[in-house]
Order: C-alpha cells, then structure tokens, then sequence
C-alpha cells in the first residue's frame, strides 16, 4: 500500500482483495457482526492512575476525509482498516472509538479482542453542511450499544450561540447521556464553542471558550454519574482543566504543526489532574512519515500509569475526535 501522506509509505498487504471477505460476510451472514460482539473478549477495567489510549476512526461518517493538505486521505477503507489494525496492534492501544461501519468491519476482523469499544452517536453535522449545526444522532444508539459490549458512546457537541439548531442538539444530547446512564455506560462528550466564519464551522479554541463549553456540556443530562469530557489541547490547560471533575480524554484533531510539537503539548496536558489519557485519530493513523506503528508507539509512551494503579492491568492507553 501506498500513501501520499509523508515521504515513507507504511508497507502493508496492497492486494485490493485483502477485505473482500467482509464484502462476502455481510452479504452472506451479517448476523456474524452480532455474534462477533457477543464473543468478544472485553477491556479488564478503567483504572485510577492508569491513563487510557483510545485510537479515533468515526471522521469519515461526517464527510470528514481530509488529513493535513489531502482532502481524501480517509477515503479509502482498506488503507484505513490497515492502519487502524496497525494501531490497535500496540499492546498499550486500550480501545477504539468508531462510527457503526467501522466497528462492524473491526468486529470481523477480530481487531478488537480486550479492547475498550466506544461508539460514535451524532454523526449527522456533514462537513461543509448548509445546517451543520443540527448535529443529528445518526450513528449508535445507547441500545446499540449495550447490545455490542461497548463500554459507551462519544457525541460531538459543537455549541453556536447565533444558530438556532444548537438547542435541539443540547436537548438531543442529554437525552442521549441519560440513555447511556441508564444502561451504565459512559457518554463521553466533546464540547467546543463554535462559529460560521465565511460559510465554514470554525471551533473556537480560545482557552476561555473551551471552558464555557465545558460548563455547558457537562450540565446536559439528568446525571453526571456516567459523564466524559473529550476536550482538545489549548494554551492554558491548567485553567480548563480546573473547570470539571470528570475524567477527561484529550484529543487530536487533523494534525497542526510537526509531531514533535503536537506530541509536546500532549505530554504537558497528560500530566494534569483528571486527564484520563488521549482519544487520538488522525494525528497518529496519517503520520507525516508514514510511519504508524512508530506513531502510535510515541504518543503510548506519554501517558502515565502511577504506582496506585492496579499493576496486573492489561492495558495502558487511549487516543479519539
């Protein structure tokens, strides 16, 4: 396999037949994807003091293809099922985060065997939508998700004060942590204040404007009991992370800067209170050298496991968007 992102093309497997078998399982016995999630073998328990690594992959289902200048590098489904099995591969790799598509053809796979399993819930805000705002739950259900084994479920909650859609997607998600509350799975939200600038969505990534949202989010539900905060690195993080008591995961986002630098800001923001660990996707599957295992077996050692947590844990880490 080759890529156009960096100057050293991972290599892989580039026969194009390489996952027709799931073309051929899901015409033939797509029941196999629920007996898949019923076999699997689960993640041993979230740890105090034991920092988690959750790899992203649900950017495609919102039209989001583009990493750094290629605005299709997610585009092809076999590069990015090589790469996530690349990922998920690395011991210190806990889990995944997916839209419903991907999780399946991972399920097929066997990709996921003592991994944390999160799904992706609103994926109805498109890229360069006209109302990209109304950010509708077209992915997971809390149901869904019981039903897979998942350990929960992530919503995008991108905030504009001056769009009307914003309140029905306040109320949509709240009603979707109270789902996942009620079946004791964790909702994991990703708040950011948001604009329309020159007809495109810009999230406001002032360290003011994080937390705002984060007051905002993590008020939404009748209970908190089950609450994550999925929150991106900006200056400050002291101050944003002295805004909430729930663990919170950082992510990545397309990639901005060299990897040394974006690597640096992870390592100050991982070492604050309540950072739960790095829900990371893009960043670490489309690295400038191509090189993913590379990638992925950095950012793993950043996080920090203290002498309190419980050593005979199996795993170590966890990345998203």
């Amino acid at each position: 396999m080759s890529t156009n992102l960096g100057t050293a093309p991972i290599a892989v497997d580039d026969d194009p037949r390489r996952y027709a078998h799931l073309s051929t399982i899901r015409l033939e016995d797509p029941d196999a994807i629920a007996r898949a999630a019923k076999a699997r073998r689960r993640h041993p328990g979230l740890k105090s003091g034991r920092q988690n690594f959750i790899v992203a992959a649900d950017h495609p289902a919102r039209g989001a293809l583009s990493v750094g200048s290629d605005p299709v590098a997610m585009a092809d489904r076999r590069q990015l099922l090589d790469r996530l099995q690349i990922a998920l591969a690395n011991p210190a790799v806990d889990g995944i985060l997916a839209s419903p598509d991907i999780m399946d053809d991972l399920l097929l796979l066997g990709a996921l065997e003592g991994k944390l399993v999160f799904g992706s819930m609103n994926r109805g805000g498109l890229t360069g939508l006209v109302n990209e705002f109304d950010d509708r739950f077209t992915g997971h259900t809390a149901a869904a998700l019981e039903a897979l084994g998942a350990d929960g479920g992530k919503m995008l909650t991108r905030i504009c004060l001056g769009d009307p859609d914003t309140v029905s997607l306040l109320e949509a998600t709240a009603k979707a942590i109270d789902s996942l509350a009620e079946r004791k799975l964790i909702a994991m939200v990703e708040p950011f204040l948001s604009v329309w600038e020159k007809g495109k969505v810009r999230n406001d990534l002032s360290t003011d404007a994080v937390i705002k949202s984060i007051a905002i989010a993590e008020g939404l539900g009748s209970t908190s009991a089950y609450t994550w905060m999925k929150l991106p690195v900006v200056a400050d993080m002291e101050r944003v992370m002295a805004a909430t008591t729930m663990p919170t995961v950082l992510l990545g986002g397309d990639p901005d800067g060299t990897q040394e630098e974006v690597f640096s800001t992870w390592e100050a923001a991982l070492s604050l209170p309540g950072v739960q660990g790095l829900t990371v996707g893009r960043t670490l599957l489309y690295p400038a050298d191509g090189n993913v295992a590379g990638a992925v077996a950095s950012a793993a050692s950043l996080l920090h496991h203290t002498a309190s947590a419980d050593t005979t844990a199996a795993h170590t880490a966890e990345v998203t968007e």
